[in-house]
């Protein structure tokens, strides 16, 4: 008896999800999409070029015998 009611709970609980993102959810449209896809691109572009230019400028390296020391370290070497 148990075994037919959780079946039956399931079947209804996966009816009730169906429903609800076939009928209560607002999708996107194509353009929609692609404009916000566009925009994590260029969102995670400008993030990836920020990273680098700092870790250029500052000298970050994963290298512990790295003589690089960035851009601040090349003008305090010359100081």
């Amino acid at each position: 008896m148990e075994e037919t009611k959780s079946k039956s709970g399931l079947i209804t609980y996966l009816e009730t999800v169906k429903d609800e993102l076939l009928l209560k959810v607002s999708w996107p449209t194509w353009s929609e999409l692609q404009e916000s896809t566009v925009l994590v691109f260029l969102t995670t572009f400008i993030l990836v070029l920020a990273i680098f230019l700092m870790d250029f400028i500052f000298g970050k390296s994963g290298d512990i015998n790295s003589t690089w020391k960035g851009l601040i370290g090349f003008i305090y070497a010359f100081i």
